[in-house]
């Protein structure tokens, strides 16, 4: 293997098939990132044995080859080097990398590439196209309702359904559930539903940020892989297996008070609440009377807060409480610039739903309190 290649591109690269490389693990290649020749490219690729992202660069290559190298060590070392000229080859012998950059060389003791976990490829299932900002707006503003914890595995995955030429995504952790619906830019043969990993989805949404061309999605639900494919670079996941919760019941049907609001003053006074709510369970506290809508909190320990904004009431007075950080996820995330909360009584859940905007909604469980 002898290539050569410009640092800033390498650099870039590394940066974004490190999001792939695994942490803990009881597989030690899967520490390493794997370069190849590719025609004339170089590709990178890593893997945690979930998901593996592929990157392609353009090179000079004068021989092929392929090698396994330490991803840390690796990436440490491209991103000091000046910006220049990197002329890479490989002893098969020794199986060492030596680079070389304007006044600075390495050598790096590599394993064979053969060791390499395969990457799979996903032919079948469905194909479809979504545009960028689409996908970016639908990821942001479902994928931090997942759950964190791995009891039960299909709430950490976000919850795909492909029908016609829509595509419905939900995240939910047991406390709240985010639906977000966007458009696809090909019609799917057929209706497919399947599990992502939310971690997956949240590495997309930052590989996208520069991306134009729309994003090629190809879902094999019988092999339990999803491929993500976006200019110069492969995002291969493995699906969560199992059944996600029938959401719809969580959606409440009916409402006694219904309530809107600025996006940006109901987030000041959520934070604002959320300081003295820290040591109070995480409590936030709304009563919603005619004409505005009181954000409070309370600590035994160090006192309370109390907030009011104007707001647009329809129905009943109302009180409800909240954790702040559910709401504050929730307002952090959307785009419009007013809000509407609809309640029935404080012991069901509030919905949340941007004004102007009917393709997402936001239910979050309710805190029993003393009022």
């Amino acid at each position: 293997m002898k290539l050569s290649c410009l640092q800033e591109n390498l650099n870039r690269g590394l940066n974004i098939v490190g999001r792939a490389v695994a942490t803990r693990t009881t597989l030690p290649i899967t520490n390493n990132i794997l370069l190849a020749t590719d025609q004339s490219r170089l590709k990178l690729t890593a893997t945690n044995l979930e998901m593996a992202i592929t990157c392609w660069i353009g090179a000079k290559v004068a021989e092929e080859g392929a090698i396994t190298v330490p991803a840390r060590l690796l990436t440490e070392f491209i991103s000091s080097l000046p910006s220049d000229k990197i002329d890479i080859s490989l002893s098969p012998k020794t199986k060492t990398l030596e680079l070389k950059c304007a006044r600075f060389e390495a050598r790096i003791s590599g394993i064979d590439a053969k060791d390499f976990p395969p990457i799979p490829t996903v032919e079948e299932g469905i194909t479809t196209r979504i545009e960028v900002a689409a996908f970016q707006q639908g990821t942001n503003q479902v994928v931090f309702a997942a759950a964190m914890e791995e009891s039960r595995p299909v709430l950490t995955g976000v919850d795909a359904q492909f029908e016609g030429d829509l595509l419905t995504l939900a995240a939910a952790d047991g406390f709240r559930l985010a639906v977000y619906k966007l458009p696809l830019a090909d019609k799917v043969s057929q209706k497919t539903e399947v599990i992502i990993p939310a971690r997956t989805l949240s590495e997309l949404s930052r590989l996208i940020a520069d991306q134009e061309e729309a994003i090629e999605i190809t879902v094999n639900p019988g092999k339990g892989q999803a491929l993500f494919r976006l200019k110069d670079i492969e995002v291969v996941s493995q699906l969560v297996q199992g059944t996600f919760p029938n959401y719809d019941q969580l959606i409440p049907q009916s409402r006694n008070t219904r309530m809107v609001v600025s996006v940006a003053e109901f987030l000041r006074a959520t934070k604002t609440a959320s300081i003295f709510a820290r040591d109070g369970s995480g409590i936030v506290r709304l009563v919603i009377t005619p004409g505005k809508v009181t954000v409070s909190a309370r600590s035994e320990e160090i006192g309370d807060d109390v907030g009011e904004i104007d707001a647009t009431v329809e129905g009943e007075e109302a009180k409800i409480a909240f954790n702040g950080k559910y709401l504050t996820d929730v307002l952090s995330v959307l785009h419009e610039a007013q809000v509407a909360l609809e309640t029935t009584n404080p012991s069901s859940p509030g919905v949340l739903r941007p004004v102007g905007s009917d393709n997402y909604l936001h239910v979050i469980m309710p805190m029993f309190v003393q009022w």
